[in-house]
């Protein structure tokens, strides 16, 4: 059952046109970058009003897929405990706002997920990038985490993030800010 639910997410990615978004530039492509700790944080709905407070930015492939679920749950799961740390979070995903209301309503998310549709957060934030699977290259999301400081600076960043366990790296590193 686990292999026919795998393989059926895996042709899903492939097979979804939003997945791939060849109408992106190659030009585009090349140029996204991570931004750097102690760079100013990339606008994105949430952080002007958020000032003041730490801000845990995650970014995740697709609403409602295994790895996703793990790291939504886990970090909804601490919640609590990084709110008591001054901080809000975010998710982003290329998804649509209907996607996410039902992936927030599902699991009972307390934190908003961003759409990002157009990718343009994703782009800010570097991690729309060149994937592959099965010899096959498409565009998605690099799953990142970044935490901006209560002055909008990014203070640390996660990359090629493993969602079991992450919400304990997170706390950490939020335990660490000054």
């Amino acid at each position: 059952m686990k292999n026919l639910i795998f393989y059926t997410f895996i042709v899903s990615m492939i097979m979804n046109p939003n997945f791939c978004n060849a109408d992106l530039p190659q030009q585009e492509r090349l140029n996204m970058s991570i931004p750097q700790v102690g760079s100013k944080a990339p606008d994105f709905p949430g952080l002007k009003e958020n000032k003041g407070k730490n801000i845990v930015l995650y970014f995740y492939p697709k609403d409602d897929t295994p790895g996703c679920t793990v790291e939504a749950c886990a970090l909804r799961d601490s919640y609590h405990d990084i709110g008591k740390l001054n901080t809000v979070i975010f998710g982003v995903s290329p998804d649509s706002a209907k996607s996410h209301d039902k992936f927030v309503n599902k699991f009972q998310l307390p934190f908003p997920l961003i759409p990002d549709e157009d990718k343009k957060i994703c782009q800010a934030y570097g991690v729309w990038v060149e994937k592959s699977m099965y010899g096959k290259k498409y565009m998605g999301v690099a799953r990142t985490t970044f935490i901006i400081d209560k002055n909008g600076n990014i203070a640390k960043v996660f990359e090629k993030v493993k969602p079991e366990g992450h919400n304990h790296e997170v706390i950490e590193a939020l335990k660490a800010l000054k």
